[in-house]
């Protein structure tokens, strides 16, 4: 008879845990959260220091090759919505030339900054 209760309870905990879909799973955002406005803010020829400052550290980069970085942000909710974006800023000679992306290049991208 207790065998039988075993094979019970471990059948049960089996096809209890068949039913994953009923387990609450936290929103977890990844990445970096960009907006149009932050992007808006980019303007060429700016440093790397200044788009560290306007956009934050940028999630990956090349160790070998330091002229792209690639800002994403990735949020799963419900497991069948998901919103991502992805910005790619892309430097020469250390300065900032021009960006690629989920985001519009702002109107005021190709005026550079007073130094």
């Amino acid at each position: 008879m207790q065998w039988f209760k075993i094979i019970s309870v471990t059948l049960l905990l089996t096809l209890v845990s068949g039913c994953s879909s009923w387990v609450y799973r936290m929103n977890i955002p990844q990445g970096n959260f960009l907006e149009q406005k932050d992007v808006n803010k980019l303007r060429i020829e700016m440093t790397k220091e200044q788009v560290i400052y306007v956009l934050g550290q940028p999630i990956a980069t090349d160790a070998f090759d330091d002229t792209a970085w690639h800002y994403v942000y990735l949020f799963n909710y419900n497991r069948k919505n998901e919103q991502k974006k992805s910005l790619v800023v892309h430097f020469e000679n250390d300065v900032l030339k021009t960006i690629s992306g989920d985001f519009e290049l702002p109107e005021t991208f190709s005026t550079p900054l007073e130094k």
